[in-house]
């Protein structure tokens, strides 16, 4: 072979490790990204997928889905206002343990729809949460989980408290975000 063939194939071969070497890292930054931003549900979801691709595509969707949400933080006074509403539903636990953890739900749920969330399907209303709210996911669907057993009259007292514990832990955390935490 000639001299200039070489020169081509080496051009060509560094050509294309150039271009797998581009590709790997941009997969890698989108996946660091998508692990950062969703914390334990990115692996949750990897988990329940065939790939980790499919994962990825899913938890990119929800993101694109959300940017077209009109998600917006709580004015002060409904701030304080849904905070009253919570103190009252946690002084009913005691009297009432299962109608507080049912008040609890739609509380969460109402803040939710205050912020701009759709609230009409659950797993629906999981995926819209895991983008700003990953962290707390978890709580979420304990509190449900619980909510759903205790409306069967399958649930302790102890479970219930628990539930309100974790519908504490989401409503808080929709409480105090602000639109510098958007």
């Amino acid at each position: 072979m000639t001299t200039s063939v070489w020169v081509a194939v080496v051009v060509v071969a560094v050509v294309a490790l150039a271009a797998v070497g581009y590709f790997v890292g941009q997969r890698q930054k989108r996946r660091n990204h998508l692990r950062e931003r969703f914390g334990p549900e990115y692996e949750r979801v990897v988990s329940e997928r065939e790939n980790r691709r499919e994962a990825e595509q899913e938890l990119l969707a929800r993101e694109e889905r959300l940017n077209e949400l009109d998600i917006r933080p709580l004015a002060p006074e409904a701030r304080d206002a849904y905070a009253n509403r919570w103190t009252t539903v946690q002084e009913r636990f005691v009297d009432a343990p299962m109608a507080a953890v049912t008040e609890a739900d739609q509380l969460v749920t109402s803040v939710m729809a205050e912020r701009g969330y759709p609230t009409e399907d659950f797993e629906q209303r999981l995926s819209d949460l895991s983008v700003r709210h990953a962290s707390t996911l978890d709580h979420y669907r304990a509190a449900h989980e619980i909510s759903g057993r205790a409306a069967r009259k399958e649930a302790s007292t102890e479970e219930l408290r628990q539930a309100m514990v974790h519908y504490r832990a989401l409503f808080e955390e929709l409480l105090q975000e602000t639109a510098q935490g958007r």
